[in-house]
């Protein structure tokens, strides 16, 4: 269990989840400050022994996804008194297992595309016990932890509404979880295994260009390497190219087929822009985001 000093007051906290690397962040001045608490078991096997007995401040969960805020339970109640923020936007999915699994995982099945049975429990069961957001954030908050580590809460949507990210200017590092997934999800061995869920084609374009306009000199994520200097660029890139290149396939099936199934889409999407082998159905995402654009629904 890695614990890496990424720049003055910045940690990351290393482990892997499945067949991917996994991190959280620890900003510590005069307070502290977790960013995303992982899935259930993650606080007591990772973030707790890391944290070696410090009570975090503030936790912020960086969007509404299972390996993101399913920990929060157990983090605060190592750390009763830690306030936990997020984006007003992803607060309902991250309150409510009943709506989250309705609404961001269970929209899938009746296209055909769903999780297999074991997937979605596993879903269901990393989210652990509800527990309420303190602060809901809209974005451009500045967070002081102390006189040498202050924080720009950034709201960059696109593979979820409220997806945010801190800027830490001093150090010029941007700390963006899930916001920009380059061509997809890694492996450990750096395959591309995952696909990049991206609902708001748009709104992801619009936060990849947020990001390359701040020219991060680091970019920290929750799932690749830590990225410096001019592969910061050839992600934020790799990304925006990715969504051009989703508009492609759907254009091209629907020349095609404009009756096309979703499910026969996926399959046209997965030959093109994968193999996905890790939750391939999430493709379905950023598909159904460039139906959206386009005016139309998925078919099942």
């Amino acid at each position: 269990m890695p614990v890496v000093e990424i720049a003055p007051g910045i940690t990351r906290i290393e482990s892997v989840l499945g067949p991917r690397p996994f991190s959280q962040y620890l900003l510590r001045g005069e307070r502290s400050l977790l960013v995303d608490t992982g899935v259930a078991e993650t606080p007591a096997a990772v973030i707790l022994p890391a944290l070696d007995g410090l009570e975090p401040d503030l936790v912020l969960l960086t969007h509404a996804d299972v390996d993101h805020f399913g920990g929060t339970a157990a983090i605060c109640q190592a750390a009763p008194h830690a306030l936990v923020l997020a984006h007003v936007a992803d607060v309902a999915w991250i309150e409510s297992s009943e709506l989250i699994l309705r609404e961001r995982y269970g929209w899938y099945e009746p296209y055909r595309i769903g999780y297999d049975a074991e997937t979605f429990a596993w879903l269901r069961d990393a989210m652990g016990p509800e527990t309420p957001v303190d602060l809901r954030l809209t974005g451009n908050e500045v967070v002081r932890l102390g006189p040498q580590l202050e924080v720009r809460v950034l709201h960059l949507p696109g593979h979820s509404p409220g997806h945010i990210g801190l800027w830490e200017p001093a150090s010029r590092t941007a700390i963006v979880s899930d916001a920009v997934l380059g061509r997809g999800l890694l492996d450990t061995e750096g395959n591309v295994v995952h696909p990049p869920p991206i609902g708001d084609p748009a709104g992801y374009e619009r936060s990849a260009r947020l990001l390359r306009e701040l020219a991060p000199e680091r970019l920290l994520t929750a799932h690749y390497d830590v990225l410096e200097g001019e592969d910061v660029v050839r992600f934020l890139d790799d990304s925006l190219a990715f969504v051009e290149r989703a508009r492609e396939v759907v254009a091209s099936a629907l020349a095609k087929d404009p009756d096309v199934t979703m499910k026969d889409l996926l399959a046209r999407a997965d030959h093109e822009l994968g193999p996905f082998t890790s939750m391939p159905n999430e493709l379905g995402a950023t598909l159904r985001g460039v139906l959206s654009e386009l005016g139309r629904e998925p078919r099942a």
